[in-house]
């Protein structure tokens, strides 16, 4: 497979780009104004007051506080296993720039 140029590439992101967005441009239709008496109805319909939203979910403070340690608890335990897969690696390193040293 040949390599292909950043230009050719760009290129080719631009097409597809074109066509996933093309069909949803052609999807609205532009249609002339209505009439002034259907726009004076089409305005107090939207001036409506919509009916009253259900509530969200309750959350529980007690569960919400052991979520968020649990969470911070996890990000502890990554952040140290990286800490020392670093050190692994460094460790890894620093032994064989010496072994191609001497």
């Amino acid at each position: 497979m040949p390599k292909r140029s950043r230009l050719g590439q760009l290129a080719g992101l631009i097409a597809a780009g074109l066509l996933v967005c093309a069909p949803v441009a052609q999807a609205a239709p532009v249609t002339a104004l209505p009439a002034a008496s259907s726009v004076i109805t089409q305005a107090a319909a939207v001036h409506e007051v919509p009916s009253q939203a259900q509530p969200g979910p309750v959350l529980d403070p007690a569960e919400t506080d052991k979520a968020n340690s649990q969470e911070t608890k996890n990000k502890v335990i990554a952040g140290i296993a990286a800490a020392v897969l670093l050190g692994l690696v460094i460790l890894g390193r620093r032994s064989r720039s010496k072994k191609k040293k001497s």
